[in-house]
């Protein structure tokens, strides 16, 4: 589904929250995105705490030049069809994430498509967006974020130590995993990677590979202690 505007009605509709609150926020709304792409793997590399970088890189479908452009701006998305707010099937859909990152930070993307076509990037530095340019990526999207807050420096006074922000990062990309066994992930705070997670094998006792990626995150004395609950309700 191509990248398009929402409307001003649905915009209005929707709980439009604070989206960058810190590092962490930064991680969750791109690995989200790469997990909506189609990502197989996903690698998330970070520095400072995520305050000097961000990167996160993705096996996904990628993006042709025309999406990549209404990417970054307010309010696009390829995750609503028609709409219709009753029927989200997708972790990120307000259009908010990319543009709201590249009015604060240093915002590099380089994509391509899957279906082919040439790799191509953009970047937006502090809310001034560059034009479309030729990029040197295999096919999916790499996303960095550099210099966090740097356009608003009065946010940097109620972030945490580094390790403290370390942690929220990985306690992000650890509920991700848990939710998507089907995705290997990697994260690399500083030069330690500090989480490894292939994509969990489906086997009979374990059909959609979840209690593989639990144990792995969570332990065998979690696993052991654990009954697992399977239920839906207004098909959810």
């Amino acid at each position: 589904m191509p990248v398009r505007q929402l409307s001003s009605g649905t915009i209005n509709r929707i709980a439009a929250g604070e989206v960058i609150e810190r590092p962490a926020s930064v991680v969750k709304e791109l690995t989200e995105n790469a997990i909506d792409a189609g990502a197989r793997e996903i690698e998330i590399v970070t520095v400072g705490g995520g305050l000097s970088l961000i990167r996160v890189t993705d096996d996904g479908s990628g993006m042709p030049p025309g999406d990549l452009a209404l990417a970054v701006e307010r309010h696009a998305t390829s995750k609503l069809d028609a709409d219709d707010l009753l029927d989200i099937r997708f972790l990120g859909f307000r259009g908010e994430a990319l543009p709201s990152i590249g009015s604060i930070a240093r915002l590099s993307i380089e994509t391509r498509a899957r279906n082919g076509g040439a790799p191509v990037g953009i970047v937006v530095d502090k809310g001034a967006k560059s034009g479309i340019r030729p990029a040197a990526v295999n096919t999916g999207t790499r996303v960095e974020v550099r210099e966090l807050f740097a356009a608003t420096p009065a946010r940097l006074k109620f972030m945490k130590s580094e390790p403290a922000e370390n942690r929220a990062i990985s306690d992000v990309v650890k509920r991700l995993a848990m939710a998507h066994p089907e995705v290997g992930f990697s994260l690399t705070t500083g030069e330690r990677t500090g989480l490894r997670l292939p994509r969990a094998a489906e086997t009979a006792a374990d059909p959609e590979g979840l209690l593989a990626r639990l144990g792995r995150i969570m332990g065998r004395e979690f696993l052991a202690d654990s009954v697992g609950v399977d239920g839906a309700r207004d098909g959810i």
